[in-house]
């Protein structure tokens, strides 16, 4: 895989970019579905920056994209070793995720960008640094107790990570 910039020439910027982040478990996916399905979807595009990591592992290792893109456990059994690969990418490009995510969500159709999973800094600095003001940032807040209803487990290696 070739980790270097993706380089697409950018034809227009976004009016908006909503980057939510927060914990495992904190309702970031609940909150997002429904802001876009308010806006719609003429209006804005889902961007998920942890879906080219996730399509590239399910090619590579024979695995269902879509399972690796839900909620249950099937993600969490490669979850660790995704992290692992993708941070060696992120040491080469820590944009490669979130350029990946633009092209892959098409996002450049549409003038408002609701991105839902916001993990790292360098994430964040990535939207800033080529969109500047269009960039808005929400944080998803929820305690643990209200975590572990919505089936949050904590996992060594994932929940004390810079991911979370």
């Amino acid at each position: 895989m070739e980790v270097n910039k993706i380089s697409e020439k950018i034809n227009s910027s976004p009016s908006c970019i909503l980057l939510f982040s927060g914990k495992r478990k904190s309702g970031k996916d609940y909150i997002t579905d429904i802001i876009l399905e308010r806006i719609k979807r003429e209006n804005a595009v889902m961007l998920k920056i942890s879906a080219p990591i996730k399509s590239y592992w399910a090619e590579t290792h024979d695995l269902q994209f879509d399972d690796l893109m839900g909620a249950g456990e099937y993600k969490e059994k490669y979850r660790q070793d995704m992290i692992k690969w993708s941070e060696g990418v992120r040491r080469q490009n820590y944009g490669y995720s979130c350029e990946a995510a633009v092209k892959m969500f098409k996002a450049h159709e549409k003038p408002i960008w609701i991105v839902s999973d916001i993990r790292r800094k360098t994430d964040l600095k990535w939207f800033k640094e080529n969109y500047g003001s269009a960039v808005k940032t929400i944080r998803v807040v929820a305690d643990e107790g209200i975590r572990k209803q919505r089936g949050w487990i904590f996992t060594e290696g994932v929940d004390d990570a810079e991911t979370e």
